[in-house]
């Protein structure tokens, strides 16, 4: 679920827990000029802008820092006299007064974690300026896992303010759970970059660094022109930030890729490239289109003895750039591209095509998938479609030009 979309789903238990509390400061929206007109509208929008600043820093984790902000900006929903929050039993923000019930508190906690069930106690003390006297304790789980509690004080016990800390422990344990899939799905990315790494052959790298060396003496200046772009390639192939790249980044590693093929197989490839100009800075995922020229030049060179021709364009289609690799290899079977695709031909076999599909569909959707034509000597067609605007990443100056080589 999307970060709007669960915002969507959090507002309306946020609000019902404010409204329960019933102590939201809904003077503030009027005063900065921002709130509708009816307390209820005004009472609405507050509690949106609370979850909207709320989430952020709980989408990293239960560390110390997003429980520090998280607390900080969630108390006002409850108007209670102190919010804290727990990773297991370990007291990781308090915001308020009555820190000095901190143990009691924590004793509590552990009675959560070892039962997932939410409990409310009476707090004594001695000072009669302490504005606690009572207190609930509500469980954050992931995954059926209880990782911590949102602990409430307060001064007197209702159950509506028993039901609001239920109702914001959900919502945070929401929160927690995406970031733990967020860690999930960087991690698997990670892995199957890895993966397209380790795909990188072993006798591509050796052939390179022949044809590299057979040039050495009947012609130095071109093995040195061969030697820089075989260690950009690598150099670029095994970068370790970013999942990002652009259009034109990927473009200039598939150049490099083309150039060293070239200097081996000579006049037998044929490369055409058809690019706009204006969808070079748009966003791409690390190492999307690479596999799937190297996967052109297996098939129309390696595979054939014929002369070998590659055509690589990208359009502008308004929201998307239109992605297109084609060759005139061997082509396969339909049912063995479908095998391969599900991961069912073998675990070497295709894992190039494979891993570029699995990933366009985790990062944009389904509708993002490869769409491949292809048949028994007909060569192969591979058209990717990307959104063309995501924020955050950067885009590279046009380093390509439309043109054959």
């Amino acid at each position: 679920m999307n970060g709007p979309a669960l915002l969507a789903v959090a507002a309306p238990l946020l609000f019902a827990a404010g409204l329960a509390a019933g102590r939201l400061p809904v003077r503030r929206a009027v005063r900065h000029g921002t709130g509708p007109g009816t307390p209820v509208e005004r009472a609405t929008f507050h509690t949106l802008h609370t979850a909207s600043v709320a989430a952020p820093p709980l989408r990293a984790g239960l560390t110390e820092d997003a429980a520090r902000k998280a607390v900080r900006r969630l108390r006002p929903l409850f108007g209670t006299a102190a919010l804290g929050l727990t990773a297991e039993d370990r007291l990781l923000a308090w915001d308020g007064p009555g820190r000095h019930h901190e143990d009691a508190a924590l004793d509590r906690v552990r009675q959560v974690l070892d039962t997932g069930r939410s409990r409310t106690f009476a707090v004594g003390c001695a000072d009669p300026a302490c504005p606690v006297r009572w207190g609930a304790v509500a469980p954050l789980t992931v995954d059926e896992r209880v990782l911590g509690a949102l602990v409430v004080l307060g001064v007197r016990e209702s159950a509506s303010a028993v039901r609001a800390t239920e109702e914001v422990a959900r919502w945070v344990s929401v929160q927690l759970e995406l970031a733990d899939l967020d860690r999930t799905r960087t991690g698997l990315i990670e892995a199957e970059i890895r993966a397209l790494r380790a795909q990188i052959s072993p006798h591509f790298v050796y052939n390179s660094l022949a044809a590299i060396a057979s040039f050495v003496r009947t012609d130095p200046e071109r093995a040195r022109e061969l030697l820089l772009e075989f260690a950009d390639f690598t150099r670029y192939s095994f970068r370790r930030h970013g999942e990002f790249t652009t259009l034109a980044e990927e473009l200039r590693s598939i150049e490099q890729f083309l150039e060293l093929v070239r200097a081996r197989f000579g006049r037998r490839l044929e490369v055409t490239l058809q690019i706009a100009p204006e969808v070079l800075p748009v966003a791409v995922p690390f190492l999307c289109l690479q596999p799937l020229v190297e996967n052109a030049v297996r098939h129309g060179l390696e595979e054939s003895v014929e002369r070998s021709r590659i055509t690589i364009a990208a359009q502008d289609e308004g929201a998307t750039a239109r992605i297109v690799i084609e060759d005139n290899g061997v082509g396969m079977e339909p049912d063995r591209l479908r095998r391969i695709l599900r991961g069912e031909d073998g675990p070497a076999t295709g894992i190039g095509l494979r891993n570029v599909d699995e990933r366009m569909r985790q990062v944009y959707g389904d509708d993002h998938g490869l769409v491949i034509e292809t048949g028994v000597g007909a060569g192969m067609k591979i058209t990717v479609r990307v959104p063309k605007y995501r924020p955050g990443v950067r885009s590279a100056p046009p380093r390509t030009a439309s043109g054959s080589t």
